[in-house]
C-alpha cells in the first residue's frame, strides 16, 4: 500500500473542504435566490414581469394603452412573452452563480 494509505486518497480532507466550502456557498445563493429579481418586458415596455431568482414570479405590470377588450389575444401574448423572458432572466442567473461556486463543473439537479 502506498505510504499514507490509500492510492489517489492523499488530499481527501482538501477536498472535503472544498466540498464543505461549496456547500456554504450554495446555502448562501439559495438565501439570496428569493431576494434576487430580474425583469423583462414585451410591446415596448407596455407588459413587464418580474420573476425571483427561485423562478416566480413576483409582478407583472400591464400598462393600461395596451388593454383592448376587443384584442384580448395580444395582451396574452405580450404577457407570456414578458413572463417567459423573465423566467429565462431568472434561470440565466441562477446558472451564472451556480458556475461561480461549482467552478463550471455541471452537477445536475443542484437548484
Amino acid at each position: 500500500m502506498a505510504k499514507g494509505g490509500f492510492p489517489g486518497m492523499g488530499n481527501m480532507g482538501g477536498m472535503m473542504k472544498q466540498v464543505q466550502k461549496m456547500q456554504k456557498q450554495m446555502q448562501e445563493l439559495q438565501e439570496q435566490l428569493e431576494e434576487k429579481e430580474v425583469e423583462a418586458s414585451a410591446g415596448g415596455g407596455a407588459v413587464v414581469a418580474v420573476a425571483n431568482g427561485k423562478k416566480q414570479i413576483v409582478s407583472i405590470t400591464i400598462d393600461k394603452d395596451v388593454v383592448d377588450p376587443d384584442d384580448v389575444e395580444m395582451l396574452q401574448d405580450l404577457v407570456l412573452a414578458a413572463v417567459n423572458e423573465a423566467l429565462r432572466n431568472a434561470e440565466n442567473y441562477v446558472s451564472e452563480e451556480m458556475a461561480k461556486i461549482t467552478g463550471g463543473m455541471n452537477i445536475p439537479g443542484l437548484f
